[in-house]
């Protein structure tokens, strides 16, 4: 496992921010589909993952400079930076 950045370790110490949401909220407005969604720890928004094709959540993640989010797939307890490329279970 990749050492945890200061991002994670920060957001580890406070309340992971879960989903409010089972879906993409960006891919709703526009009609189109995701395949995984990712919550921000910063703002609580529910986007969808790079292996989506509109790649919501780091769009998100590089406009807003809300740095880490975590999976918001059922079973999965995992964080991830974008400016660190750092991965973290929790």
């Amino acid at each position: 496992m990749t050492e945890a950045c200061e991002h994670i370790t920060a957001v580890r110490a406070m309340t992971i921010k879960r989903p409010a949401r089972r879906e993409c909220e960006e891919c709703v407005k526009t009609g189109s589909r995701w395949m995984h969604l990712r919550t921000c720890q910063s703002c609580g928004a529910t986007l969808c993952c790079d292996s989506s094709p509109n790649r919501h959540a780091s769009a998100h993640a590089k406009a807003s400079g809300h740095p880490v989010v975590i999976s918001a797939e059922p079973g999965e307890r995992w964080l991830y930076c974008y400016p660190d490329d750092a991965f973290a279970e929790y």
